[in-house]
C-alpha cells in the first residue's frame, strides 16, 4: 500500500486566495461503492453465480466461506493495488475466490456475475441528489478506486446522464488518495479544486481532496441499505451561481 502524500506539500493557496472569501461551492465529486451505489448482498451474489454455473450451492456455506478466505493472509496482500488496472482486479478476485470451494472453476464467471450490470445498485437518495445538482447546474463527477468501468451500473439504473466525468483508478493508473486523482477529476469538469466538494465514505482515501485544495464531507462507513444521507450535500452546495475554474493543474 502506498503512502499516505504530505498534505501540507500538495496543495498551496496564493496569498490573494488565502485573503479572499472562500469560494462557494461550484462543483461535486462522488465516490461511488458505499457512496452513490451499493453491491447486492453476497448472499444475492451467490445465487446468482448458482444460476449462472448450474450449481445447487449450499448459501450459508459458502457465505461463510466467503468470509473466511477473506481473512487469509495471501488473499489479503494479494488486493493490494488491486484496482490500478482490469486485469489487477480480476488477478486480485481470482485469488481471493480461489479459496472459496463452491466458486472453485468458475472465479471468472463469480466476477461477471459481480461486475453484472444490475449487480450494484443505486441508494434510494442518490438519483434525487443528482438531479438536483443537475437542476442547479452543479457539475459532477464520480472519482473511484475500481477495477472495471462501472458507468454501466449507472447507466443500468438511468442516472448515467446525471454524471459529468468518471474519474477511475483502473482508467487512471493511480489510486486515491494520490492528488494526481482529484486533480483529474476536478480538471475533467472544469472545476476549480477550491470550489469544489468531495464526497465519500473513506476518511484516509476521500479524506486525500483536501490537498488539492478541495472541500471534504465524509459519510458515515456504515454499510446502509435505506436512504445514504446524501441531502445534505446539497445544503452544503447551496445554490451557486455558476462553476469556479482554473488551478486544475
Amino acid at each position: 500500500m502506498r503512502a499516505l502524500f504530505d498534505l501540507t506539500a500538495a496543495y498551496e493557496p496564493t496569498d490573494d486566495e488565502r485573503r479572499a472569501p472562500v469560494p462557494a461551492l461550484g462543483a461535486v465529486l462522488f465516490d461511488f461503492s458505499n457512496t452513490l451505489f451499493h453491491m447486492v448482498d453476497v448472499r444475492t451474489w451467490l445465487a446468482r453465480v448458482a444460476t449462472a454455473t448450474g450449481r445447487d450451492l449450499d448459501l450459508d456455506a459458502a457465505l461463510a466461506d466467503v468470509a473466511r478466505a477473506a481473512a487469509r493472509p495471501d488473499v489479503v496482500a494479494a488486493q493490494d493495488g488491486r484496482d490500478l488496472s482490469e486485469d489487477a482486479h480480476r488477478e486480485a478476485m481470482r485469488a481471493w475466490f480461489s479459496h472459496v470451494p463452491a466458486l472453485a472453476g468458475a472465479e471468472d464467471t463469480a466476477l461477471e456475475v459481480l461486475r453484472a450490470p444490475d449487480a450494484w445498485v443505486p441508494y434510494p437518495d442518490t438519483a434525487e441528489v443528482l438531479e438536483a445538482l443537475a437542476a442547479r447546474d452543479v457539475p459532477v463527477g464520480v472519482v473511484s478506486d475500481i477495477g472495471w468501468d462501472i458507468r454501466v451500473h449507472a447507466r443500468d439504473a438511468g442516472l448515467e446522464h446525471l454524471v459529468g466525468s468518471w474519474t477511475l483508478s483502473c482508467e487512471l493508473g493511480a489510486e486515491k488518495p494520490d492528488p494526481a486523482v482529484f486533480r483529474a477529476a476536478c480538471a475533467s469538469l472544469g472545476a476549480d479544486p477550491r470550489a469544489t466538494l468531495m464526497v465519500g465514505d473513506n476518511p484516509a482515501r476521500d479524506g486525500g481532496a483536501v490537498g488539492v485544495g478541495c472541500r471534504v464531507f465524509v459519510l458515515p462507513a456504515e454499510h446502509r441499505l435505506g436512504e445514504r444521507g446524501l441531502r445534505s450535500v446539497l445544503d452544503l452546495v447551496g445554490d451557486p451561481v455558476g462553476v469556479h475554474r482554473a488551478r486544475c493543474s
